[in-house]
């Protein structure tokens, strides 16, 4: 009981934090296009909090609160790298499924799942994370922890906004969520919104469930990245096939030659045994792994039918872009100072410089 007070308290903090440093709104825009064009953020602008509001229109006031702040700790180095890790993973690191929807949907085949954004974020955090390891101590540890901490409080979020995103008879979309704990986002939807569904709070054992299946992706998303490093590109694309693109081949290419059955659908994917849904992990050798291999996950990641194998073509231009724009953007944030990358180190200006920060395209600049 008491843990879960403290966690509350502490969500409860950093989401005051977050609105008391948010930037003011951006200016209106003209009424998008008939087809939504991908981009940072479809969400409208957030209201600020009455207090952020009464704060910043009194510069004596703001004084005062920021030295009342500073006595309390608000100010302490591990408080400011929390707020700059979360500005860097708000305007970084989750903006980018939407960003380039159209590589990571159409090129990637990625499906719009909430897996599928997972998948693209961690990308940019574990990129995002490599590049502050690299900081003077203490703020390397600081700014790391912020920024993981940061990641699955908003993934937690968003699994509970999934499980039970509204109450009965309420459309819930990804855009009309009370109070996320960063802006939702296009690159995913959830599936039947209409759909009635029982007050309350979505289930525990489900959230932890789906919580520790994205801390194990995350982990071997990272490590396999880490060492990919060391050992070449390579190492790298594999890890990108493997984590990103979904093992897809992994059994080989089905061609419609192959095919014994053509009036049964073939289906086919890669089993991740760590990090994935699999069912019954220890009665696997028992039933084989081609029963677990047909078996639909969920996650919208599979083998392309044989209608499809041409796709495979393109595998390894797709995954030497996806190599070239990691090397592109480390090499990037490693000429960024250190000084830039942690920012005034001031209460009250974490979202200072970040813009400058911002990663590139995939599909931009050279292959390596």
């Amino acid at each position: 009981m008491l843990a879960r007070s403290a966690r509350s308290t502490q969500v409860a903090l950093r989401r005051h934090a977050r609105l008391a440093s948010s930037t003011p709104p951006p200016a209106p825009q003209q009424p998008p296009p008939a087809e939504p064009v991908p981009g940072p953020s479809t969400a409208p602008p957030r209201e600020k909090a009455w207090l952020t509001r009464k704060v910043e229109a009194s510069p004596a006031l703001k004084r005062v609160f920021l030295r009342a702040a500073n006595m309390l700790g608000y100010g302490s180095p591990k408080q400011v790298a929390g707020r700059r890790a979360f500005a860097m993973y708000e305007q970084l690191c989750i903006v980018r499924p939407d960003e380039d929807r159209a590589f990571w949907q159409d090129e990637c085949d990625l499906p719009p799942t909430f897996q599928s954004w997972f998948t693209v974020v961690n990308l940019h955090v574990w990129l995002l994370t490599v590049r502050l390891r690299a900081l003077p101590p203490p703020h390397g540890m600081h700014h790391v922890q912020a920024l993981i901490d940061h990641f699955f409080l908003d993934v937690e979020d968003r699994v509970r906004a999934i499980l039970q995103p509204a109450s009965p008879g309420s459309a819930a979309t990804p855009t009309s969520l009370a109070n996320p704990y960063t802006p939702p986002s296009a690159f995913y939807t959830i599936a039947n919104p209409n759909r009635k569904r029982a007050k309350g709070r979505a289930p525990e054992r489900l959230v932890g469930r789906q919580m520790k299946i994205f801390k194990e992706q995350w982990a071997g998303m990272g490590m396999s990245l880490d060492v990919s490093l060391m050992r070449g590109d390579t190492d790298m694309a594999a890890a990108v096939w493997r984590n990103v693109l979904g093992g897809r081949g992994a059994r080989g290419i089905v061609y419609p030659a192959d095919v014994q059955d053509p009036s049964r659908p073939l289906f086919r994917r890669s089993v991740n045994l760590i990090g994935g849904e699999v069912e019954k992990v220890k009665k696997l050798d028992e039933r084989g792994l081609e029963v677990e291999e047909a078996r639909d996950d969920g996650s919208g990641v599979h083998d392309y039918a044989p209608n499809e194998a041409d796709k495979y073509v393109a595998y390894p231009e797709l995954m030497a872009a996806l190599v070239g724009y990691i090397r592109r953007e480390l090499v990037r944030l490693q000429e960024i100072p250190d000084e830039a990358i942690i920012g005034p180190g001031v209460a009250g200006k974490e979202v200072d410089g970040i813009q400058n920060l911002r990663f590139g395209r995939v599909g931009g600049g050279d292959l390596f």
